[in-house]
C-alpha cells in the first residue's frame, strides 16, 4: 500500500536519530536559546518560493505519538510549510530540558511535567491540546488506553488496598504518580503510604510477575498484554481522577515562541490537522502505530485507543495544578496566562 511505504520511511528517519536522541533528550542541562528568528522559511530565490522550515519535535516512543509521523506521511506538515524531525524521549520530564534549551523546538509530554517545570521558573509554552484517555467520562473501563493492574493473589481490589504497597510507574511525580495518589485518598486510602518506583513501561509486567512490585501503572500496550495474562486483575484508570485530563499536550519554549510565531501557530495547526485525521481514519492511525513502534499489527489492531485533538480546555489544566498543589508537586500554582499560548 501507498501509505506503507510512506509511513515507512518516516520510521527509518526516525530511527537513525533515535541514539542521538537518547543523550540529547536526557542530559540537556536547562536554559532557553538565544530567541534569534533562526528557522524562519528561507526565500528560494530561483524558484521564488520558500523553503519548508525545518523543526524537531520530540515524541515519547508510544502509540499515541504515532498521529505525528501519520501527519508527516500524509504531507499534513509540509502544507504548513514545516520539515519536521522526531527524536524521541524515554518521559515526558526528559523532554522537558531539550525544548528548554532549545534542542527541539517542539514537543508532546504529560501537562503535569510543565506545570513543574514553569513552577520552578522554565520558560514553558503549551500550544495545543493533543491526548486525552476518553473523549468522555462515560466510557467503559474495559476501554481504557492505561490503568493501573496488580496479581490477583496480592489483595489489592481498589485504589485503597495500594495503601502500603509498592507501586511502579514510569517517571515520578509525573500524572501517573499523581492521579493514583489522588484516586487513593478519594477511595478512603492513605496516599502518602502508597510506595511509588520509577520503572520503564517495557520492564513493569516482568517486576510484577517477580513480585518486586505489588502493581504497576502502564498504557496501552503494555496494559492490554498484561490484562490478557493469567492471575492479573485491573484496579482501574488512575487518570479518570481528573475529569478530561489530558496524556499529553503539544509545547514549545517560550523564547521560540516570541521569536517565531508565525512557525509555532504553523505547528499548532499541524498538530490539530494530524489528530483530526488520526480519529477520522483509524485504519491509518493503526498503521502508522505500527511503523512507528515496531509493534505486531495483530497487537495494534486489539489495542484501546485514547482520543487525540489539538484543542485545549483550560479548565482541565486548573483542574490538574490544584491537585498538583494539594499534593506538594508543585511548590506553588504556575500561572497558566503565562503557560499557556493562545
Amino acid at each position: 500500500m501507498a501509505m506503507t511505504r510512506r509511513i515507512t520511511r518516516t520510521a527509518l528517519t526516525t530511527m537513525t536519530t533515535l541514539a542521538a536522541a537518547g543523550l540529547l533528550l536526557t542530559g540537556c542541562s536547562g536554559g532557553s536559546p538565544s530567541g534569534t528568528d533562526s528557522s524562519a522559511p528561507v526565500e528560494n530565490a530561483a524558484a521564488g518560493t520558500e523553503e519548508l522550515t525545518p523543526v524537531t519535535v520530540g515524541l515519547l516512543p508510544i502509540a499515541t505519538s504515532a498521529a505525528v509521523p501519520l501527519g508527516i506521511d500524509e504531507g499534513i506538515f509540509e502544507k504548513h510549510g514545516l520539515d519536521v524531525t522526531i527524536q524521541q524521549g524515554q518521559g515526558g520530564a526528559a523532554l522537558l530540558p531539550a525544548v528548554s534549551s532549545g534542542t527541539v523546538e517542539f514537543a508532546v509530554g504529560n501537562p503535569q511535567s510543565i506545570l513543574l517545570a514553569n513552577s520552578q521558573g522554565l520558560d514553558i509554552k503549551i500550544i495545543a491540546g493533543y491526548s486525552t484517555s476518553y473523549e468522555n467520562v462515560d466510557d467503559p473501563e474495559d476501554q481504557a488506553p492505561s490503568g493501573v493492574i496488580a496479581l490477583e493473589e496480592s489483595g489489592i481490589s481498589s485504589w485503597a488496598d495500594l495503601e502500603g504497597k509498592r507501586v511502579a510507574v514510569n517517571t515520578l511525580n509525573t500524572q501517573g504518580h499523581l492521579t493514583i495518589m489522588q484516586s487513593v485518598e478519594a477511595d478512603g486510602g492513605d496516599p502518602e503510604q502508597v510506595e511509588f518506583t520509577e520503572i520503564g513501561f517495557p520492564n513493569q509486567l516482568a517486576q510484577l510477575e517477580q513480585g518486586n512490585i505489588d502493581a504497576a501503572w502502564i498504557p496501552e500496550p503494555f496494559l492490554s498484554q498484561g490484562r490478557a495474562q493469567e492471575g492479573i486483575q485491573f484496579i482501574g484508570d488512575s487518570l479518570r481522577a481528573i475529569d478530561g485530563l489530558y496524556s499529553m499536550v503539544t509545547f514549545t519554549n517560550g523564547d521560540y515562541a516570541e521569536a517565531n510565531p508565525e512557525v509555532v501557530a504553523a505547528f499548532r495547526d499541524a498538530i490539530t490537522e494530524s489528530t483530526e485525521l488520526a480519529m477520522a481514519d483509524e485504519d491509518a492511525f493503526r498503521e502508522a502505530i505500527v511503523d512507528y513502534t515496531g509493534m505486531d499489527a495483530e497487537v495494534v489492531d486489539s489495542l484501546n485507543l485514547e482520543y487525540l485533538s489539538g484543542e485545549l480546555d483550560r479548565t482541565i489544566l486548573e483542574d490538574l495544578s490544584a491537585t498538583a498543589h494539594k499534593f506538594g508537586f508543585l511548590d506553588s500554582e504556575p500561572d497558566l496566562d503565562q503557560t499557556i499560548l493562545d
